[in-house]
Parts: C-alpha cells; sequence; structure tokens
C-alpha cells in the first residue's frame, strides 16, 4: 500500500511539474502573433489593391466621357462644313478625323482590335442590330453611318491630347423627321428637318466604355445665333451697370443714363 501511495504522489508531483513547466510558451505566442500580424498585412495589402482598382476605373471612366464628348464637338464643327446633310445619311460624306479605312481593323488602348464598319460582327453592325430590335420607330428607325473614328489624341489638328481612349461617332436621321405638318417621313435617308442624331462611344483600357447620343439641328443661319449671344451678353452687362453702384461699399447712389447711340446703361 505505501508503494501504491508513493507512486501515486510521483505521478501527480510530475503532472503539477508538467504544467508548472512553461517551455514554449514563448514560441507559440510568436507563431500566433506573427499568424495574426501576417493576416493583417494581407487584408491592408487587398484594401490597398482594391482601392488603386477603384480609382483607375473611375479615371478611366470620366476619360472616356469627356472623351466621347469631345468627339461630339469635334464632329458638331464638321457637320456645319457640310451642305447637305442627305449626303452623310448616304454614306457619301465623312469627318476629316480618321485614322484610315473603317473596314480595317483597329487597335483599342486595353487590347484587342475592332472593326468598325461595316456589316455583321463589326461595331457598325451591332449597333444597327440593336436598334433594329429595339423597333421603337418603326420606318424611322436610324441607320447608322459611322461618321468619324480614331484615337482621342489625334482629335486637334495642332496640339496632341494626352489620353489613350479611341473613339467613334455615328450619324444618323432624326426619328422624329417630318415635314412641316409634323408627320413622320417614314425615309431614314432623308433629312427633311435639318436635324440629325449622333451617337459617340469611347473606348479605353480595362474595356472601359462610355456612350453618348445626341440630337443637333441646323439653324436659320449662323449671324442669327451669333446676334442672340450678344443680345444675351448685352443684357447681361447692362444688369451689372444697374446693381454696380448699389454693389460697391461705401459709394453712394449715382445717376444712370443711357447711350443714345449704343443704348448702353451707365453710372455717371
Amino acid at each position: 500500500m505505501c508503494d501504491l501511495s508513493a507512486r501515486r504522489v510521483s505521478v501527480g508531483a510530475q503532472r503539477r511539474s508538467r504544467l508548472a513547466n512553461e517551455q514554449g510558451t514563448a514560441l507559440i505566442i510568436a507563431l500566433m502573433s506573427m499568424t495574426l500580424l501576417t493576416a493583417l498585412g494581407a487584408a491592408v495589402v487587398m484594401v490597398s489593391r482594391t482601392e488603386t482598382a477603384i480609382a483607375s476605373n473611375y479615371r478611366n471612366s470620366q476619360e472616356a466621357l469627356y472623351a466621347a464628348d469631345a468627339a461630339v464637338e469635334r464632329v458638331v464643327q464638321d457637320l456645319l462644313m457640310v451642305p447637305r446633310w442627305n449626303d452623310i445619311l448616304a454614306g457619301n460624306s465623312q469627318s476629316s478625323f480618321n485614322d484610315g479605312a473603317m473596314t480595317a481593323a483597329k487597335d483599342l488602348p486595353g487590347g484587342g482590335r475592332i472593326v468598325l464598319c461595316c456589316g455583321a460582327g463589326t461595331a457598325t453592325g451591332e449597333l444597327q442590330a440593336e436598334t433594329d430590335t429595339a423597333n421603337m420607330w418603326g420606318p424611322n428607325n436610324p441607320q447608322w453611318r459611322l461618321f468619324a473614328w480614331g484615337p482621342i489624341s489625334r482629335l486637334l489638328d495642332t496640339t496632341p491630347i494626352d489620353s489613350s481612349m479611341y473613339v467613334a461617332v455615328w450619324v444618323a436621321d432624326d426619328p422624329a423627321d417630318g415635314p412641316t405638318n409634323a408627320a413622320t417621313d417614314g425615309n431614314p435617308l432623308l433629312d427633311a428637318n435639318g436635324t440629325l442624331t449622333l451617337r459617340a462611344e469611347a473606348l479605353g483600357p480595362g474595356g472601359t466604355r462610355k456612350v453618348i447620343e445626341v440630337t443637333v439641328a441646323r439653324t436659320s443661319g449662323t449671324e442669327i445665333e451669333r446676334g442672340q449671344i450678344a443680345q444675351r451678353g448685352q443684357e447681361e452687362l447692362n444688369q451689372r451697370a444697374r446693381k454696380a453702384a448699389v454693389q460697391t461699399p461705401g459709394k453712394g447712389l449715382s445717376k444712370m443714363g443711357m447711350n443714345t447711340v449704343t443704348g448702353n446703361l451707365g453710372v455717371q
């Protein structure tokens, strides 16, 4: 009995001794700390890469939007040089902004190539198929004509633009086009009211794509439009002249007179 009791006491003492032994504890804590820090570092790297990708995508998106808008502005200027818009609808007139044959494959900034025109499988063919499928205007469905295309960096004749975007602009007849009695003419290749629809697409890195559609119309003459702008500008100047004496701190009100020659108001 004494031997058994002694053995039990010895085993208990050994267990207590092993439990009290702290050798290797620091290694375990160090490994757990390293694992935690590694996980935190990986999370920070992932968040940083995600934020960088979001910022890059947003930048490309905004740049593509401005590129499409700039292409529209350039095409509007080219349209003013075309006396008959029916020539554009017939495919006989194009913008001076282009980078070669429209049927040739074009390199895209994000990699890959695209064929703009014409027929199935091309950008023009896909756009026309989408319009025909929607069939929103029946016989007046737009028949798109490629009018301008090329890298936005070559949009200006004198100054290169620091952008890798590629733009293309299509022109079609206004779907609401018709004679003076407001009835549609049913002919998408005939411009009866001096109004066209423009569709500009900008393609960029990472699959960026922005589309702008606008409607443009001829005025009766550039001199009339300039006259309206000048009139609005003169009215603004007159309003500022009326408020000038009141808005100047410390200055008393004075007389105002009208020039009988120019019709302008002035503070005397």
